[in-house]
């Protein structure tokens, strides 16, 4: 009869772990420290880049969620200003290209968006791709150069407010609103009732005063580059073609989002044997995080469906 000997598993050497633990500890912080190396002497090896910016949303101060119904996110007009500030504190950053397809969107969401453009220290250009109207415009011209397709839509310089009444339907279904007030013009601008002289006249002073502040932007910006007369007469509201806009003085070159890339990286001294060679950085402007449900997307839908009055640029 034999007697089979079973042998215990070797025990694992303590001092075999700790030391593989502390190589892979230290290969993790060489690959991580020469990282941070690499990326700190970027600019120098590779040369500087060309950021684009695709401003290609309603501008709102909200912003919208995903959904997981196939509807895209944006970011409000706060989170895309902090986004285009950290770009002056990029070191492979020379210049900065704005690809604009917008329609325009509110006037503090646009204010906001504007002045963080204009503060940006880089050489700055806009592209009109198909849509550059209205706030969009606006921001635009806080940039030093604007290159627009030739059937691109801008302009569309003005102000809008719209005031819905329901009266004469609440009339025909028997629906009686009242509204008490603490003053005269508390309720003004209600659904419930249609507007009496006065409002109207309160709200034509706020919608005058924005458009004076619009054209004194644009006035300012695009300067000597523009015709005055032309654009006397095409700041009622209209919109144009990238060639009307051109003529103008709005634009400053027909062209390509290439031609605006390759401006870009002239006035950064960026230098290139052809177009193809400039380095592009692509900057994150959409919201990734589905919202579908979300407490944060219902109580924007309810803000928007609202009856307060906003004042746009569209």
């Amino acid at each position: 009869m034999q007697t089979e000997i079973k042998r215990r598993p070797a025990r694992p050497n303590a001092g075999l772990l700790l030391g593989t633990a502390l190589t892979l500890a230290l290969v993790f912080a060489v690959i991580l420290g020469l990282y941070f190396v690499l990326s700190s002497f970027t600019p120098a090896l590779l040369g500087q880049c060309v950021a684009v910016v695709n401003v290609d949303m309603p501008l709102s101060v909200e912003g919208a969620q995903p959904s997981l119904l196939g509807g895209g996110g944006y970011p409000g007009s706060e989170e895309l200003a902090l986004t285009i500030e950290s770009l002056d504190s990029r070191e492979d950053v020379g210049a900065v290209v704005f690809v604009i397809n917008s329609g325009g969107g509110s006037v503090v969401a646009t204010r906001e968006i504007y002045d963080s453009v204009k503060a940006l220290q880089k050489p700055k250009v806009s592209y009109f791709r198909e849509i550059a109207a209205s706030g969009a415009y606006y921001v635009a011209s806080g940039t030093d150069y604007i290159v627009s397709d030739p059937d691109a839509l801008t302009g569309s310089i003005g102000v809008v407010t719209t005031v819905t009444s329901m009266e004469g339907l609440f009339e025909k279904l028997g629906i009686n609103a009242t509204s008490i007030t603490s003053g005269t013009y508390k309720d003004i601008g209600s659904p419930y009732r249609n507007m009496t002289s006065d409002e109207r006249a309160i709200f034509q002073g706020i919608v005058d005063e924005i458009y004076s502040e619009f054209r004194a932007v644009v006035l300012e910006n695009r300067g000597k580059r523009l015709n005055a007369a032309l654009f006397n007469n095409v700041s009622d509201g209209r919109v144009m073609t990238g060639r009307q806009a051109y003529k103008v003085g709005l634009v400053d070159q027909l062209g390509t989002k290439r031609d605006a890339i390759t401006k870009a990286a002239d006035l950064a001294n960026i230098s290139y044997q052809s177009p193809g060679d400039i380095r592009i950085c692509p900057v994150q402007t959409t919201v990734s995080e589905p919202g579908l449900f979300s407490m944060e997307g219902f109580v924007r839908t309810l803000q928007a469906a609202s009856a307060s009055p906003s004042v746009a640029f569209k």
